[in-house]
């Protein structure tokens, strides 16, 4: 069923929207010109309780599902990026502390978060970027403890956040086993042994609170390590997996807004003396955004679920997903800012006080957090061999895919089960050929128009393309050919084909006509070089019409229980 939390959520924020409201796009819009922290915004997220939702519930959390979790995070972005980025940090900083911290550790650290303390992800630094295993930040044993010498930088809420999680090097070869996690409390430090590095000025998510923090001899007791010494890249590397997942929210969040925004102003203008909203071309822009939302929510929602269910396949699950629903979310809402001219580009309280120019110029970092879309595509393109081997084999966890369809609780997060590669390929997309049989089925059945029949033919032989790339797919350790990331682009749009039709066969037991479906498999198959024709358009044409006919703007989404909460 759905989460109650999350209209919960949404009812309580509405309240500040208003007037001079924390949450208000002119109040929003102001932080933004100045370049300030939401504080005011981020204390209404404290009184609603949000941060207990980034604590498992193992250790007093209310964090249960991960599917909740991204619900929430989307609604805060919907209003505004900022906010969400700024807040939903110290679910980053606590991460690694839930999946190899003790239990005593990962328990009063839930404690300080549920209280309103603050936790970052301390890893980057400012010469070596997402090159982990050049970190220079050491971690050098002392009685009772460590010193920490060196600094981290580009760290989002180093300077408000009281914990930080640090990667720091322990071996002096470093190596995957020279790396340690900390978990840093700033309040404990002695004083002069750090220093807050300045706030740095970004393009987008202008008030966020990206700076650095520089460590000079700085003391930690012995119980600050994370997990046993010498895990801390192991430990980074199977942590991402969850946060590179729950933060394509912060993409589904960009795309309600940005939908909401195109939608009020194709209903709302006038050219040639015509609604804009009347226009085919308009339409078409409308109803494909709709489908762009459709097939980034699928794939966030069964990758959250199948943190619980396929935690072993994260590997390949968390890479594809961040690859795709970032890229495609601002493909969407590059298409959306066309649409809009150029009261997209406006700012200073001009047109919705420069909302969708804000919300753009935020959402461009989100592909960048946690690994690049490059960085990603290579995780994937070194599970090649495993997936191609198991999509011959036919192997899956069919039980594992059954539990991973939303509509009842999942069942609990277990971190151990975390592995740093997938040696069985991806399930749900190793079962696609079987799923596509049954969707054939469900056109004999009369439950979806012929064309489905003909959408399921072309993705059997698209993905047995794709497979057939990545068993021959030549590669060495250091020189990866543009054709492999071209075929990890591909496999992702596999990914999303077989989510769409993985849902629709769990929700087929409910009267529903499949608009949703067949929209997102047409924008999927476009994407994968088949051609759109006026006859599956019209699926973007009907999603159109149903965006302009809501009171609210609220876009079309996937069928209860897999859509956001309030949205049908």
């Amino acid at each position: 069923m759905p989460h109650t939390s999350v209209l919960r959520l949404d009812q309580f924020l509405r309240r500040s929207e208003s007037g001079d409201g924390a949450l208000s796009p002119g109040t929003l819009a102001a932080l933004d010109r100045a370049e300030a922290f939401p504080a005011e915004a981020c204390r209404v997220l404290d009184d609603f309780n949000l941060a207990a939702h980034y604590v498992d519930a193992r250790h007093g959390g209310l964090l249960g599902d991960h599917v909740e979790l991204v619900q929430l995070l989307r609604t805060v972005a919907r209003r505004d990026l900022t906010v969400a980025v700024a807040h939903g940090k110290t679910f980053l900083g606590t991460a690694p502390v839930q999946v190899a911290g003790s239990e005593r550790q990962a328990a009063v650290l839930a404690a300080e978060v549920c209280a309103g303390g603050v936790a970052s992800w301390a890893l980057t630094e400012r010469h070596h970027g997402s090159d982990l295993l050049a970190g220079e930040l050491t971690a050098r044993r002392t009685e009772g403890g460590w010193r920490l010498d060196g600094e981290k930088w580009l760290i989002n809420n180093a300077t408000r956040g009281r914990f930080l999680c640090v990667l720091a090097r322990t071996g002096e070869r470093g190596g995957p086993r020279g790396f340690s996690l900390f978990l840093v409390d700033k309040d404990r430090l002695a004083p002069g042994s750090h220093r807050l590095l300045p706030k740095v000025r970004t393009h987008g998510i202008r008030g966020a609170d990206i700076s650095g923090i520089a460590f000079d001899g700085a003391l930690v007791p012995d119980e600050a390590l994370v997990g046993p010494e010498g895990t801390g890249v192991e430990t980074v590397l199977k942590t991402l997996q969850l946060t590179r997942t729950v933060c394509t929210a912060l993409s589904l969040g960009a795309l309600d807004h940005g939908l909401r925004i195109a939608a009020e102003y194709a209903l709302g203008r006038r050219l040639y003396g015509r609604r804009l909203g009347d226009l085919p071309r308009v339409r078409r822009i409308l109803g494909e955004a709709c489908a762009g939302l459709i097939v980034t929510e699928a794939v966030t929602t069964v990758a959250a679920r199948a943190i619980h269910t396929l935690t072993p396949e994260m590997g390949v699950v968390a890479s594809v997903t961040k690859a795709l629903v970032p890229t495609l979310a601002q493909e969407t809402l590059d298409r959306l800012g066309e649409l809009l001219g150029v009261r997209g580009f406006l700012s200073d309280g001009t047109y919705l006080d420069g909302a969708f120019a804000k919300l753009d110029r935020d959402h461009r970092i989100v592909a960048v957090f946690d690994g690049s879309t490059a960085v990603n595509r290579s995780l994937l393109i070194d599970h090649f061999p495993a997936l191609a081997r198991s999509w011959r084999r036919g192997t899956a966890d069919r039980d594992a895919v059954t539990a991973t369809m939303p509509g009842s609780p999942p069942p609990p997060f277990e971190p151990d089960r975390l592995r740093l590669l997938s040696t069985r390929g991806c399930s749900l997309v190793q079962l696609m050929p079987e799923a596509l049989d049954r969707l054939r089925a469900g056109v004999r059945e009369g439950q979806l128009p012929s064309e489905a029949a003909r959408m399921a033919d072309e993705l059997t032989g698209l993905a047995e393309a794709v497979h057939g790339g990545m068993e021959y797919q030549e590669r060495t350790g250091r020189d990866v050919p543009q054709s492999a990331f071209d075929l990890a682009a591909q496999y992702e749009l596999c990914f999303a084909a077989a989510t769409l039709v993985h849902l629709w066969l769990d929700s087929a037991r409910t009267p529903y006509d499949g608009l949703w479906l067949r929209a997102g498999l047409t924008l999927v198959l476009n994407r994968l070089g088949i051609a759109t024709d006026e006859t599956r358009a019209a699926a973007f044409d009907q999603l159109a019409d149903r965006l302009l006919a809501t009171t609210d703007g609220a876009p079309p989404s996937l069928p209860a229980p897999y859509a956001q909460e309030g949205v049908q």
